[in-house]
């Protein structure tokens, strides 16, 4: 019984790391760009709950291409390179691609915004419903207000619509709507 389809690494987020250069060689490659990456260990200073093990940095001539439109192609490039590779799903989120620095100045951006959007909410009481976003974007948010008392977070709306939208807390002994 022959297979075309390569077998799949599994266990750790290092199993993956030749695969995804591989891969990216040969999209880097085919698609003529002038793009260099390096997969690096995250450092200490990225070392907080939620963040990736490694990250894969672009540089080069192409590299802007990869942030326009709020880094979509950066996004779409990081998507189908771990869905090629068949990273494991609970592995998700330990490799994250990134450059000039752009995803955590992006996070940084996130949280500040989600946490004067909740200080909003806790003031008038009315909900703020924040614009789309993809899932990693939302998860950010979601952590970013999760501990926080007098609001709650939920994701609304369909595919590239979902946003999440900010609620007050139901007061104690009140159920939620």
């Amino acid at each position: 019984m022959g297979s075309s389809v390569a077998p799949t690494p599994h266990g750790t987020v290092e199993s993956y790391l030749a695969p995804i250069e591989k891969r990216l060689h040969e999209i880097v490659r085919a698609g003529r760009f002038e793009l260099f990456f390096s997969i690096r260990k995250a450092g200490a200073s990225v070392a907080e709950f939620e963040a990736p093990e490694f990250i894969v940095e672009f540089t080069g001539p192409d590299s802007d291409l990869l942030l326009e439109k709020n880094g979509a192609v950066l996004d779409a490039l990081e998507a189908v390179v771990l869905k090629a590779v068949r990273l494991d799903e609970e592995l998700f989120g330990k490799i994250a691609f990134d450059c000039k620095d752009w995803r955590r100045l992006r996070t940084e951006e996130l949280r500040l915004t989600a946490q004067m959007a909740a200080e909003r909410v806790v003031e008038t009481g009315d909900p703020f419903a924040m614009n789309p976003m993809n899932p990693r974007e939302r998860r950010i948010v979601h952590l970013a207000l999760r501990d926080l008392p007098g609001v709650r977070t939920e994701s609304e709306g369909r595919g590239a619509d979902r946003r999440v939208v900010i609620h007050p807390a139901a007061p104690s002994g009140r159920p939620r709507r």
